[in-house]
């Protein structure tokens, strides 16, 4: 039987969260917002929550989307975590600028939770102002959306409201909230606060509630928990390798930044590599470079080492703690070869292949070869050239020719391409043509900011749904950055 359509102010609710100790959480209202604008909405997923697509139909949605209105019977909820920031352990953190307002079942019958980020202070907003701005809530609206389309999990924004109401960061900005989804929003410093605060009964209970509602496979192990520890680290490790293939930078991997289902969380400074460099820094604020790109792997690894700490009262022993974390490495590597050679058409991985990969990271590491552009037109030109040629349009983007001749010779030993056109195929369905620069995102910024313009943006995020198609209509945004790019700089203030 085909779900009924919802409206956002009557969907049906869930009630997860009251399961777990009311220290858990606190119930909080989010403060209103004058004007609100609906900017954004995101119809593919609303229909995929059971709303209405279509916004008409929905009485007064700005004002359910700015926080200013609940749905019937939310009861809005902020929660307490804590975790290392940049390697130092705060004892409490918390949602100080998101609110639970919903859990609401999707098409599938899995329920999804809907935050509202930037509706206000909660008591964890640590004297901050609970705020976001419409800066930074553009980027994380259009960087969840388009690692979507690039199938790395995630969370997902639902929309993007905007307010006249001044915000002072760096200067003046005005206010923003983004709704926000995702089956939960549980990260690994939920279980370090119960767990650094010695309350073993809360560890428990949000084990048990992580396990009933997100890993059921887990009930049936010798020891629940560690099978969660272990299906944590897997899912961990997968996404480690999939940020690396597609160039993502997180840029503050904290961990009350990492999510216990393994999706990409909390968008702030983030950023995809332009010119490959594999020590490349997105985050300004990061000066000592812990969270660089060819750190990500090992920075996953010391996480779920916090994790791991973490669940220590709930494990037989120490040793098992040891030996699911060693598990994370063959996983990744794993995970990373199947993501590469996805991205090379190879139909295999052998131990063979690794050196050449290294090679051509090497290569384009010199030359600071575009990482997007060089890998769309390796799938666009490699699997039609003759034996021993190398189109142009790939080694005019190697600093050294000579290196890359002989990368593309192995190249062209290893590849099936019997039939060109089923491998470009399968390339470019492993090679997106389109990603969200930083300088993509600063066009739609400026449009919309200073001029209240929401075309760019809008096109912006439509581009991003399909980031693997052709869309020559959007072929302006596959092109290599401007040089105005490289003036441009995130931090966590973004």
């Amino acid at each position: 039987m085909e779900n009924r359509k919802h409206t956002f102010d009557r969907m049906p609710l869930a009630a997860r969260f009251f399961a777990l100790p009311a220290r858990f959480y606190s119930l909080v209202r989010p403060t209103p917002l004058p004007e609100p604008q609906l900017l954004l909405w995101n119809a593919e997923l609303a229909a995929a929550l059971n709303l209405d697509a279509d916004p008409a139909a929905h009485d007064a949605l700005a004002e359910y989307l700015a926080g200013n209105r609940l749905p019937a019977n939310s009861q809005p909820l902020a929660t307490v975590y804590c975790g290392h920031q940049f390697g130092v352990y705060v004892r409490q953190l918390g949602d100080g600028r998101a609110i639970l307002i919903a859990e609401t079942p999707d098409r599938d019958g899995v329920i999804q939770e809907i935050q509202l980020k930037g509706a206000g202070p909660t008591p964890y907003s640590r004297h901050a102002d609970g705020r976001a701005v419409l800066r930074s809530s553009i980027r994380e609206y259009l960087c969840s959306e388009a690692m979507f389309g690039l199938g790395i999990p995630t969370t997902r924004a639902l929309s993007l409201v905007g307010s006249p109401q001044p915000v002072w960061r760096e200067s003046v900005e005005t206010a923003a909230v983004v709704a926000r989804t995702a089956p939960t929003f549980v990260r690994f410093g939920h279980f370090e606060f119960y767990s650094h605060h010695d309350d073993h009964e809360g560890l428990r209970a949000l084990a048990v509630w992580t396990i009933v509602n997100h890993y059921p496979e887990c009930k049936e192990a010798n020891n629940p928990y560690q099978a969660l520890l272990e299906a944590v680290i897997t899912r961990t490790a997968s996404l480690m390798a999939q940020w690396q293939a597609v160039g993502f930078c997180h840029g503050v991997m904290n961990t009350d930044n990492m999510s216990i289902l393994g999706l990409t969380i909390d968008y702030g400074p983030f950023g995809f590599l332009d010119g490959y460099d594999a020590g490349h820094i997105c985050n300004h604020s990061d000066t000592a470079g812990r969270y660089a790109y060819n750190q990500q792997p090992q920075i996953g690894l010391w996480n779920l080492q916090a994790l791991a700490q973490a669940l220590l009262p709930l494990l037989d022993s120490k040793e098992e703690a040891i030996a699911a974390l060693h598990q994370f490495q063959p996983q990744f590597e794993a995970a990373f070869a199947e993501q590469f050679r996805r991205k090379l058409g190879y139909a295999d991985w052998q131990e063979a292949d690794w050196e050449p990969l290294t090679h051509l990271f090497n290569l384009l590491q010199a030359g600071r070869t575009d990482w997007t552009v060089f890998w769309r037109a390796l799938s666009d030109h490699a699997p039609y050239a003759e034996k021993g040629s190398i189109p142009a349009q790939l080694r005019d983007q190697v600093l050294d020719r000579k290196g890359f001749d002989a990368w593309f010779a192995q190249w062209q030993s290893r590849a099936d391409r019997s039939d060109p056109a089923a491998l470009r195929d399968r390339m470019r369905a492993a090679n997106p043509k389109y990603i969200l620069r930083n300088h993509l995102a600063e066009q739609a910024i400026r449009k919309a900011r200073d001029e209240g313009d929401l075309s760019e943006l809008q096109r912006l995020a439509e581009c991003l749904r399909h980031p693997f198609d052709e869309q020559p209509q959007f072929d302006d945004y596959a092109g290599l950055p401007p040089n105005w790019a490289n003036d441009l700089s995130v931090s966590c203030s973004s």
